[in-house]
């Protein structure tokens, strides 16, 4: 039901329920979280790109016909699809929407750090119109994202909107005009490959932790991160400025 994929650096993850839009089961959940799981552990590992097969749906959300989770205990500890409730995740995740995220989908689209997605892909949270809510981060992320006034009309209605509305709203990155999707993922990997990996893990550290803080509380806290602490005394923090006056690429060793 999922598969993967390891190109180098990169972790590639697959849903491979086209069947059913894949739409995840308690099965395909489970194993979503077992593959983050390993991914954050493999030190060797330092992008994923999430997908779906085919070119009509990135997740349909929850397989409707299975039982629906009721609380955070019937869901996987990394929360729906194994990726909304990773709040600690060190490592990048990219979104390659290559069709309709809906539901549990987009939930898993607005967990990730970069998003691209093909011209034809679409986003809704239509959970209201099925006497449900998107508790998988859904409506907080959209809200934070999008603002009140243009989440509430996605939020209490469930309707969906297309590409153009969904670059307006600041979710999509780029958009896969001539090119197919996950190529365009793989390249934006391909770039954070390029910086150091652990200040890019701190960097998301400081992001994601202290975006709702106070500006100058949090410019004083992000020092004490543990993430910043290490990179700042790795042997990268050395090497990226020697490579720079030595006119070369940095050799990063993730240490």
């Amino acid at each position: 039901m999922i598969t993967t994929e390891k190109r180098g650096h990169i972790t590639i993850v697959t849903i491979d329920r086209p069947e059913r839009r894949n739409a995840l089961d308690a099965e395909a959940q489970a194993e979503l979280n077992a593959i983050f799981d390993a991914f954050e552990a493999d030190d060797d590992q330092r992008v994923a790109i999430v997908t779906g097969a085919g070119d009509k749906a990135f997740c349909a959300g929850h397989d409707l016909s299975t039982p629906a989770p009721e609380c955070p205990d019937d869901m996987p500890r990394g929360g729906f699809g194994g990726l909304t409730a990773r709040f600690a995740m060190r490592k990048p995740v990219i979104a390659a929407v290559n069709g309709f995220a809906v539901g549990g989908g987009f939930e898993m689209v607005l967990a990730c750090d970069i998003v691209v997605a093909a011209p034809h892909a679409r986003f809704a949270l239509p959970e209201v119109r099925v006497g449900m809510m998107p508790l998988a981060g859904g409506i907080l992320r959209l809200y934070r994202l999008a603002g009140h006034h243009r989440a509430m009309t996605m939020l209490l209605t469930g309707r969906m909107i297309d590409m153009a509305e969904a670059e307006g709203i600041g979710l999509v990155a780029e958009v896969a005009h001539s090119r197919p999707v996950l190529d365009c993922a793989l390249e934006w990997a391909t770039r954070i490959l390029e910086a150091s990996p652990l200040a890019v893990q701190a960097t998301k550290a400081v992001a994601t932790r202290f975006a709702d803080q106070p500006l100058g509380s949090a410019m004083d806290a992000q020092w004490t991160l543990p993430e910043v602490i290490r990179a700042q005394q790795s042997q990268d923090a050395a090497e990226g400025p020697a490579a720079f006056i030595e006119h070369r690429k940095p050799h990063w060793r993730g240490c």
